[in-house]
């Protein structure tokens, strides 16, 4: 049975309000944005957003009131440094409390790892010394070591370069987290740029991501990762980070982009039309060798 669904669908479906929500697990690469942005106008409300460095898209989500908790390494906007919305909400509670609970990118990982092999931690002599330990109430000492409690995103949201209808996944390039995120979560959206036949996908089945069995759906969703980069097809959109921080050192500024680039947008393929595509286009390609999987 077909999995492939609009992100309409999908995040209604299985985004509910409250869920704990792993996203921008590739680091600075393949953000989910459109998925993000479909919460938004859905308005999704006191969610749990799980990640490692989260780039900007933690902070809209923030700014737009849908997030009561952070669990995450790091949260605001990479290449211009603060995220505006993360830090209104920390110091003034605008637009609303914000629980955050702090990891460093390993011990984020390896509380998903924990998940993923269904423990109750894992041990670690990382942060051992750190402050993070004195504020995240997952984190706890003895004998010697720091021990990591695991977490369990309800729903993990990741963005592909392709994928067919039945949820084999295929990315390449900086995969962060990605791999524990899914594996952890009790179910997995994915969104692509392409949507290929398992042919394909099982062509190079060493590359899959995840069991099928964990996908619940799948978005045809091409540009769903703007403006982070998609190796293979765009580079990082630097112009829309730097206009989006701009605009966001204020409330209203900030209310005056959400309305431009997200309430007024019906979906992402509206978005896409005001992009400067060529602008920010893969033209250099470098495919890899094909790799030989006979056998006897």
């Amino acid at each position: 049975m077909t999995k492939v669904m609009s992100m309409a669908q999908a995040v209604e479906r299985f985004v509910p309000d409250g869920a704990t929500v792993a996203m921008g697990t590739g680091l600075e690469a393949l953000i989910p944005f459109a998925a993000g942005h479909e919460m938004i106008r859905q308005g999704r409300r006191d969610l749990e957003l799980v990640g490692p460095i989260s780039d900007s898209l933690f902070d809209q989500l923030i700014g737009a009131g849908c997030v009561r908790r952070v669990t995450a390494a790091w949260v605001g906007n990479v290449s211009e440094g603060l995220g505006h919305c993360y830090r209104r909400a920390c110091e003034q509670r605008i637009p609303a409390p914000l629980e955050v609970r702090d990891h460093s990118n390993f011990s984020i990982s390896l509380a998903l790892w924990a998940a993923a092999w269904n423990v109750p931690s894992l041990p670690t002599r990382t942060l051992l010394g750190s402050d993070i330990l004195r504020t995240n109430p997952d984190l706890s000492t003895g004998d010697g070591l720091v021990h990591v409690k695991a977490v369990r995103p309800d729903v993990a949201i990741v963005h592909v370069q392709r994928a067919d209808e039945h949820g084999r996944a295929h990315a390449w390039g900086p995969l962060g987290i990605t791999e524990e995120a899914g594996l952890a979560a009790d179910r997995v959206v994915v969104s692509c740029e392409e949507l290929v036949g398992p042919d394909v996908t099982l062509s190079d089945p060493n590359r899959i991501l995840f069991p099928e069995t964990k996908v619940v759906a799948v978005v045809h969703e091409p540009g769903g990762a703007h403006p982070s980069p998609v190796q293979g097809h765009f580079k990082r959109d630097h112009a829309a980070y730097r206009d989006y921080a701009e605009k966001s050192r204020s409330v209203e500024g900030f209310e005056q982009w959400l309305r431009h680039q997200v309430l007024d947008v019906p979906d992402r393929a509206s978005y896409m039309k005001g992009i400067d595509l060529e602008a920010i286009r893969i033209t250099h390609h470098r495919p890899s060798v094909p790799a030989d999987l006979g056998h006897e």
